[in-house]
């Protein structure tokens, strides 16, 4: 059998367990099992060892660990006012920004990322807060709910990420670094959708409300009581990604200084019950779980696609095109666009890594770039209809129709499409803050 012939009927194969509605780790595993039966023509026995060996060993990692810590950390926000909080400071600070409250939003979510490590709780969360709010105050609905989506992804960008944490086990790559590499790249993106609302603001109307909530057109003061209610997010921002740059801990240990500072907070506000350590503990074993049994299952895919040989004949298939690194990324960049309209973000990492991270180690390009450059794709997913998550978040938070939301978003998805395009040209703004501070740390 040729290789072209292996490898489509693989694709075949987890399109086929996929599309029966399977979960999807369940349909990772099916596959594996499938290939190693029929095709390589390995005994029962032979399969149970691999991928008892292969699973254990997987699931034993111990940078799994930040998972759901970091989940744990995110849900305990959640279920507090410390998210409102976060609102209330932010909102005289950027009243003096064209386009006002809408900015709120995005910084918003650039801030509540880094506390919280997924894309769909930053959008839940920003997104009860905020919206009702812009309405009632005379916002363009639109553009409020686009920048929504469209920032609700930097979850996943803005350490610390859950996916920069799985594919930093896929990858072996130094998941501290990742986190560092995360970080000029999703204040660019921020940076982008604020400029563009800021742009809209100055040449629409009807974008924002005439009178500014100050009253009479004034600028409205940032008053103490204003930046106290930033405190909680900021200390939690301080302890995990201070204790993780400060080389004090892992990202597994700081996760769980993170799990106990927000413990603390809910505490010292008067939030913290037996109720919501139920429900909190409870949510994040279930998206724990999640996680992890995917991260397992791509294992097992992964060391079944070795057997085949199936990521190095690709790249030697794909080198044999003779294609400048540049059209590999953007070869890259369509497969992962089309691969977001079906699947979620870490489904798409641990499914595409096998195959893609060869062509690109092979390519000279550096796998912490690819890292930063994958989970921008994984971002366009997000907001990329039938399947995009940030999309259902919306509608159920705005009884939009989804498509009324991806037109919202699609500005914000253009926007992201630039971000890719400069993380390309210029691997500097990925590479740079992970360099200085291995430097500093030598």
């Amino acid at each position: 059998m040729t290789e072209l012939a292996t490898g489509l009927i693989v694709l075949f194969l987890i399109f086929f367990y996929l599309g029966l509605g399977v979960w999807v780790f369940i349909g990772l595993i099916s596959v594996s099992l499938t290939v190693q039966f029929f095709i390589l023509d390995m005994s029962p026995d032979t399969i149970g060892a691999i991928a008892t060996k292969i699973m254990v060993r997987s699931a034993s990692s111990w940078e799994l660990a930040a998972i759901p810590m970091f989940i744990w950390m995110g849900d305990i926000i959640f279920r507090t006012d410390i998210s409102r909080r976060l609102f209330d400071g932010l909102a005289p600070i950027v009243n003096i920004i064209p386009g006002r409250l809408l900015h709120a939003n995005i910084v918003g979510c650039t801030v509540f990322a880094a506390v919280s490590g997924s894309s769909t709780a930053t959008a839940v969360t920003v997104g009860k807060i905020s919206l009702e709010e812009l309405s009632a105050r005379g916002y363009d609905r639109s553009l409020a709910v686009g920048s929504l989506a469209g920032a609700g992804s930097l979850g996943l960008l803005i350490p610390p990420s859950i996916v920069m944490i799985v594919y930093g086990i896929l990858a072996e790559v130094s998941i501290i670094s990742l986190f560092a590499a995360g970080v000029l790249p999703g204040l660019m993106i921020a940076a982008l959708y604020s400029g563009y609302i800021s742009l809209r603001a100055k040449t629409g109307d009807g974008i924002v409300p005439q009178v500014a909530e100050g009253g009479g057109g004034n600028i409205p003061r940032v008053r103490l009581a204003d930046l106290v209610n930033l405190l909680p997010v900021a200390l939690l921002i301080v302890v995990v990604l201070g204790s993780i740059y400060s080389g004090l801990a892992t990202p597994s240990e700081a996760a769980a200084i993170g799990v106990l500072a927000a413990l603390v907070i809910a505490f010292v506000t008067g939030q913290l019950s037996l109720d919501l350590l139920t429900q909190s503990v409870m949510s994040s074993v279930k998206m724990s779980a999640m996680v992890v049994s995917l991260v397992v299952a791509a294992a097992l895919l992964s060391t079944t696609m070795g057997y085949l040989h199936l990521p190095q004949n690709v790249a030697t298939m794909i080198s044999g095109m003779e294609l400048s690194p540049y059209a590999l990324i953007a070869l890259l960049a369509a497969f992962y666009v089309l691969l977001g309209l079906f699947l979620e973000g870490i489904s798409i990492t641990v499914m595409s890594l096998p195959i893609t991270l060869p062509l690109i180690v092979q390519a000279g390009f550096d796998p912490l770039w690819f890292g930063v450059f994958l989970i921008l794709m994984v971002e366009l997913a997000t907001i990329t209809p039938p399947v995009g998550f940030n999309l259902f978040v919306l509608q159920g938070l705005t009884n939009m129709s989804i498509s009324q939301i991806a037109r919202a978003s699609m500005p914000f998805f253009l926007l992201l499409c630039v971000g890719v395009v400069l993380l390309t040209l210029f691997p500097e703004i990925a590479l740079w803050l992970p360099e200085t501070i291995r430097g500093g740390g030598g």
